[in-house]
């Protein structure tokens, strides 16, 4: 490879790719990521022409690197539709609507300014899995790429197609006051029109866009954004509390008194807000939502079975697609809704609609709503530091460790392990219902660890501090990014 070419094989992750700009990227890099992409879209699809649709998140970079990622592209053969600045979500909605063979959306979601990523799909409504993306990386640092000639073309004003998309099917009666914040990424110019579109009386909280993210990155799972929504929503009055990430698919929930609403809870409120018009449904959550889905008496009730799956939305939005799920949720803010309420793909701003349709559809306000569910006792996620080339071989030697504990009846707080999770990382659970999970995480150098006690806050903490006990042994472990 030449020397002008930089590409770090590590920015090939598990369902996405992400650099940093410049650092472990340059532009040639990204030309060829295109290069790359276009030949296996041409590979799958068998056209010497495929239509690809493009759009881009706001940030300082994301336009040249738009441009060099189309260049690749082109050179391979594609024809490239661009939609301009976007959500990943309008990126997915236009390759339905313009029936065209793949996606490429320019966008590092909700990670720190400097870096970049591409969020790729050939099939609609699914984005590369584990596979596609060794291929893809195969194809691009070997330059086994495909030539041709491709065309652009831009796409005008597809923002208000996607925005009226969401708008007309979903009006509600109910004139719901919702804090809407952006964390000044691309979602501001999207949710407050949408919303505001539906029926809800909107407040808005850092939706001007600025690339310089100066009070804390888009991130629903930052507390420190989570805090800050809570604030306006007592000061407001506000019925309910929205926060979206860079890009739009995920969303993070406040409810009428200020308190954070993990997304999972938000997620099995909608699942039991939907079953009973849709009896006998699947419904997918991933290894590090809460154990309430399995339990719950409105799901069983309705005959709704629920599957857990491997952490992140490729997984889920195709485990969703294969099992002909009704709708997936993560515990990150994705969620998932299947036809007829969606496409399949994670939309942060369809997810919070259906949120004000749960607020619309009952006379409660959402902490009522919410203390209908049985009380539970959960960490936030966190994501103590391990290197990109270690964390996978460490969580192997984990679930060994956690099968040994479990085999020899080893007790933590006073309980042995039931029961082992192995879909992604370890999720080990007790008898009374409490988990802990150790997964390696998909997008960042570091493991995700969540504990839950539906029994008290003490066992969860009790849960954490047996995990934390493990990983210290493990001499490769850092520093967490949040801890209880």
């Amino acid at each position: 490879m030449s020397e002008k070419i930089k590409i770090d094989p590590y920015g090939f992750r598990e369902y996405d790719a992400r650099w940093l700009y410049e650092k472990d990227i340059n532009s040639e890099g990204i030309t060829n990521l295109g290069k790359g992409f276009g030949s296996q879209i041409i590979k799958h699809t068998t056209k010497a022409n495929p239509r690809v649709i493009v759009g881009h998140d706001y940030r300082s970079y994301s336009e040249e690197i738009k441009r060099a990622l189309i260049k690749g592209l082109i050179s391979t053969g594609c024809n490239i539709e661009d939609v301009g600045l976007s959500l990943s979500p309008m990126v997915y909605f236009a390759q339905f609507k313009l029936d065209a063979d793949a996606v490429a959306m320019i966008t590092a979601s909700h990670n720190e300014n400097g870096w970049t990523g591409v969020k790729m799909g050939i099939k609609k409504g699914l984005t590369h899995a584990p596979e596609e993306m060794k291929e893809l990386k195969e194809i691009t640092l070997n330059q086994k790429f495909s030539k041709g000639e491709g065309k652009e073309k831009k796409i005008i004003n597809f923002d208000k197609i996607y925005k009226n998309d969401l708008i007309n099917k979903n009006k509600i009666k109910k004139k719901i006051k919702a804090v809407v914040a952006c964390g000044n990424g691309t979602a501001g110019v999207f949710a407050p029109d949408i919303l505001r579109g539906i029926g809800c009386e909107v407040i808005e909280l850092d939706c001007n866009l600025d690339w310089n993210f100066p009070k804390y990155n888009p991130n629903p799972e930052d507390l420190e954004m989570l805090h800050e929504i809570a604030k306006v929503v007592k000061e407001k009055n506000a019925d309910i509390g929205f926060g979206f990430d860079g890009d739009g698919d995920r969303v993070g929930v406040i409810d009428n008194q200020g308190n954070e609403i993990f997304s999972d809870k938000i997620g099995l409120l909608i699942a039991r807000n939907l079953s009973a018009k849709n009896k006998n449904s699947k419904f997918i959550v991933d290894v590090k939502s809460t154990g309430l889905f399995s339990t719950d008496k409105v799901l069983k009730e309705n005959n709704c079975k629920t599957i857990y799956w491997k952490t992140g939305h490729s997984h889920i939005k195709r485990k969703v697609n294969k099992e002909k799920a009704l709708a997936g949720f993560e515990k990150s803010g994705h969620f998932f809704f299947n036809h007829p309420l969606g496409y399949g793909y994670d939309d942060g701003i369809n997810s919070a609609i259906h949120i004000c349709h749960l607020l619309d559809n009952q006379n409660k306000k959402m902490n009522e709503i919410i203390s209908n569910l049985p009380n539970t006792y959960q960490t936030p996620t966190m994501a103590p530091f391990c290197k990109d080339g270690e964390k996978y071989i460490v969580v192997e030697e984990l679930v060994k460790e956690i099968r040994s504990l479990q085999e020899s009846k080893f007790e933590i707080d006073g309980q042995v392990i039931n029961d082992i999770l192995t879909v992604n990382g370890v999720r080990f659970s007790f008898e009374d219902g409490s988990w802990g999970l150790i997964r390696a995480s998909s997008n960042k150098p570091s493991l995700v660890i969540v504990t839950e006690s539906p029994t008290s806050d003490e066992r969860k903490k009790k849960i954490f501090d047996f995990i934390d006990d493990l990983l210290q042994k493990t001499g490769k472990v850092g520093e967490y990014d949040q801890k209880i």
